[in-house]
């Protein structure tokens, strides 16, 4: 993959510090200049002539992406799909060193078994994933067809991660009599080490099972537990869950995805003590408790389809999974150009943890960025400022600015802000429904549309809503 230079007009000694002397403050305040990331591949998007040509698939083509580490280096495992046509069966995988640069390397199934055919007759395989048990790979597949719970997981097993797999049958399929969806396998481990597959889609929403961590397959017979269902009023659209237990907090997360995967795709999280449940969103909604109206209320939104400033809009992004990498945790999903939906890509981002224990997300795709003190000046000036409003399938951003006497200049007034600790900002707006506060984590980055390194910050307000921001320009003289 091709990289294009970027050269930092600050080219900084590590050493360099700016001095910021802030409303009258009689001392100076000495903060380090951040480290911005550098510019990461050009891949090109919406290129028709990368339709055939799969050395430029890096990000593209990516759906229900299954993200896994082995070693130092990182595996995209996802759904067969191709922009413009029909892709063969086999589950696609991509490769990387830093999560940034993707390699497109093929698929991992040869075949798929004729049990797997006649039970489901799939039209590809969908929503994998990867997890190594006792020095053996564990390869989780989906065969099933659009609108119906006829559906199938399967099961190959690797001494590899890159393969060959060798299949080892059903893990759990359903008819269409059946009050659950046998679809989008994912497997966490609980705080004792013992792993559970969590899976569902619409019906009778989200499923937990232990499994047996010799077989790879379930320890009883049956669906498993509920943990989250969504009613007729919402047609049901729950799917692609993942859990993610943070041994910090002590807390276990599950992340599904609401809405249809063609239009109104949005990514939400719930959290519980144990990982069979209950678990709660923000607001303490149970996420199976149908009494919650309106029916959108449920579920902590983390972001749906938005457009941020004059970069790439984004619609129908989910199907998210998490890796925890060491002490940092990433989020990989997909999301469809809104230029063309027919075009679907690999969105890797950072999580961030809020000081009440909410997983938060970078505005942007991944570039290198890490957390680190800001220096208060270099909040000052024109932002793109956005809400996701859990009633809302797509968001545009606002342009507001920063001023230095702590005044925050909006299309509705003035507004005010304060910065905390090495990167809080809190923004407080005054509106016809009360005071709104909005609690977010500044962190450098880089905006890919325009390429430059720039400003980002992501958080939530006082009621759960997740609130994004990105700097229109970064002076780094």
């Amino acid at each position: 993959m091709m990289k294009k230079t970027w050269v930092l007009t600050c080219a900084v000694a590590v050493g360099i510090l700016l001095a910021v002397v802030f409303w009258g403050q009689e001392e100076s305040v000495s903060i380090p200049v951040p480290e911005f990331p550098t510019a990461p591949p050009e891949y090109g998007l919406v290129n028709p002539a990368h339709i055939h040509n799969t050395d430029r698939w890096g990000i593209m083509n990516t759906h229900d992406p299954a993200l896994v580490k082995d070693g130092d280096t990182y595996y995209i495992f996802s759904t067969d799909y191709m922009v413009g046509g029909p892709y063969p069966f086999g589950i696609m995988v991509r490769r990387s060193q830093d999560l940034i640069d993707w390699e497109y390397i093929g698929q991992a199934l040869d075949d798929v078994p004729e049990e797997v055919m006649e039970w489901a007759n799939p039209e590809n395989l969908w929503a994998p994933d990867v997890v190594k048990m006792n020095d053996t790979y564990y390869l989780y597949y989906t065969a099933s067809r659009f609108g119906v719970n006829r559906s199938y997981i399967g099961l190959a097993t690797s001494d590899s991660i890159e393969g060959p797999w060798e299949h080892q049958g059903e893990v759990i399929k359903t008819t269409g009599s059946d009050p659950v969806n046998a679809i989008d396998p994912n497997i966490t481990f609980d705080r004792h080490g013992v792993p559970w597959m969590v899976y569902g889609s619409f019906w009778e929403g989200i499923h937990l099972l232990e499994i047996d961590p010799d077989t790879g397959k379930p320890v009883e017979e049956g669906f498993g537990t509920q943990l989250a269902v969504r009613d007729f009023m919402a047609d049901r659209a729950i799917e692609g869950p993942n859990i993610v237990y943070n041994p910090e907090l002590d807390m276990y997360y599950l992340f599904t995805s609401y809405g249809s995967l063609n239009s109104d795709y949005n990514v939400r999280v719930g959290r519980s003590d144990e990982i069979t449940g209950p678990y709660v969103d923000f607001n303490g909604n149970e996420l199976t408790d149908l009494s919650v109206r309106p029916h959108y209320e449920a579920g902590t939104k983390l972001f749906g389809g938005y457009q941020l400033g004059n970069e790439h809009g984004w619609v129908a992004p989910g199907h998210n999974t998490v890796l925890r990498d060491g002490d940092n945790y990433f989020m990989a999903h997909h999301a469809r150009a809104q230029a063309d939906p027919n075009w679907s890509y690999l969105h890797i981002r950072k999580i961030v943890w809020t000081e009440d224990g909410w997983p938060v997300v970078s505005p942007s795709r991944y570039a290198g960025e890490t957390l680190q003190p800001i220096p208060d000046l270099m909040l000052v000036g024109e932002w793109e400022h956005l809400r996701h409003e859990r009633d809302q399938v797509n968001v545009d951003s606002q342009t507001i600015e920063i001023l230095s006497n702590g005044v925050v200049a909006s299309n509705d007034g003035e507004h005010n802000w304060t910065f905390e600790a090495d990167n809080t900002l809190v923004l407080t707006w005054e509106t016809d429904q009360g005071t709104q506060v909005e609690t977010v984590t500044v962190l450098p980055g880089w905006d890919w549309r325009n390429d430059q390194p720039t400003l980002y910050f992501t958080g939530l307000d006082q009621d759960g809503v997740s609130v994004w921001g990105k700097k229109s320009e970064v002076d780094l003289e």
